[in-house]
């Protein structure tokens, strides 16, 4: 008897670890990522990963989903910005009207910044912010920092954001214009991911990421051997992209980089080619619309852009898929494809580090880390939750 009370014991003791880790894994799951069937990403019921388009070393999966959630009631930064609905200073700069009918500067508002602007939403609907969508004008060309919901009528919002144009502190006009620009995804990696100023400028400067981490230098003892020196030269290069600042834009503005010269050419080239090939793919849908994508380059997937809806999708899309382009061109042309099964790996669920941030009544937003990735989540709580924006970035 004594020997299998012993023995009952032994089988629990081993088997209680094992199912206090489940319960600890569980309870720090994302409670908006869950496991599903089938080809859904991350969990999000109603999405499906479809084949992937491919043209020279990108590759985009189409998300697209039968069902989705009325996002008409929001407006996106560029169309609010051409309407007059919202008004971006620099800080120093709002003139609100008082009762008497006299301009003057918002209290409080301080000095230029390098990092804070001012945003001023005076249109009916709740604004959306992407990180790394351009605005220019100003002292500086600067990207936002952070993705976000701006309610109508809220007060003046200081707004965080990066510098993307390192060699001008002068003003070319006293508010700032929608570039109708997305960074393209190594300088939007370094904002929305990284929050570093120095590493934005590096990127902007440099090009890609994958070049700084495949070069020589950066290849074990720095002794050349790295993959970069066997892999054939990217459609542009890093001295490109010097020529073109020494020529075009000598104060490292972003925008003027990547719409002028070589650059502006084999961007604008490729992203045609890549769009009439995703027109032909997505155009036969049946019932279904397209609300986001995964994005390949060679046979890394490293980026998502997945939307509530095909209407805001739409709204992104043009300046999404030409930042995609700048990316591609600015890294080495390869064979080696992603395929849908390396981008369904991608997307799914995961458990890490999760940070929130809330305004209460307005958005959510959520970052989970886990290895080399990172997730970040936008979830407007008001008039409807609903997941605005997903990305998931593979870090470089």
């Amino acid at each position: 008897m004594l020997h299998r009370q012993l023995k009952i014991f032994a089988v629990l003791s081993l088997a209680f670890p094992v199912l206090f880790a489940g319960v600890i894994r569980m309870t720090n799951a994302n409670p908006s990522v869950r496991a599903s069937g089938g080809d859904e990403p991350a969990g999000r019921k109603g999405w499906r990963l479809a084949e992937g388009v491919t043209y020279e070393n990108l590759t985009i999966f189409p998300v697209v989903a039968a069902k989705q959630p009325d996002t008409s009631g929001f407006a996106t930064l560029d169309e609010a910005l051409a309407s007059g609905d919202a008004v971006v200073t620099e800080q120093g700069n709002y003139l609100r009207r008082t009762r008497d009918g006299v301009m003057e500067p918002l209290p409080q508002g301080g000095s230029a910044q390098v990092n804070q602007l001012v945003l001023v939403n005076r249109g009916k609907k709740p604004l959306i912010l992407l990180a790394g969508e351009v605005v220019s004008g100003g002292k500086q060309d600067r990207i936002i920092g952070k993705d976000r919901i701006v309610p109508a009528g809220a007060p003046p919002l200081p707004l965080s954001v990066f510098c993307v144009e390192r060699g001008r502190w002068t003003d070319v006009s006293t508010s700032f214009s929608a570039a109708k620009m997305m960074a393209h995804p190594s300088v939007r990696e370094k904002a929305a991911v990284e929050q570093d100023q120095s590493q934005v400028w590096a990127t902007v400067r440099g090009g890609s990421t994958y070049a700084m981490r495949t070069s020589p230098s950066a290849s074990a003892g720095g002794s050349g051997s790295g993959t970069a020196a066997a892999a054939p030269a990217p459609a542009v290069s890093e001295s490109d992209l010097q020529n073109l600042i020494a020529s075009a834009a000598p104060t490292e503005s972003y925008p003027k980089m990547m719409k002028s010269g070589r650059v502006g050419a084999s961007v604008e080239n490729f992203a045609e080619q890549m769009q009439r090939r995703f027109e032909r793919a997505t155009r036969d849908l049946k019932g279904e619309r397209v609300i986001g994508v995964v994005v390949a380059f060679g046979g890394e997937v490293a980026w998502s852009d997945v939307f509530a809806s095909s209407e805001l999708f739409d709204a992104y899309w043009p300046k999404l898929l030409r930042s995609y382009a700048v990316e591609a061109v600015m890294r080495p042309p390869t064979r080696e494809n992603a395929s849908l099964e390396d981008a369904r790996d991608f997307i799914r669920p995961a458990v890490g580090h999760t940070k929130e941030e809330t305004d209460p009544g307005v958005y959510r937003w959520r970052e989970i880390i886990f290895g080399r990735t990172t997730e970040i989540e936008l979830e407007s709580l008001s008039p409807t939750m609903m997941t605005l924006h997903w990305l998931r970035v593979m870090r470089s």
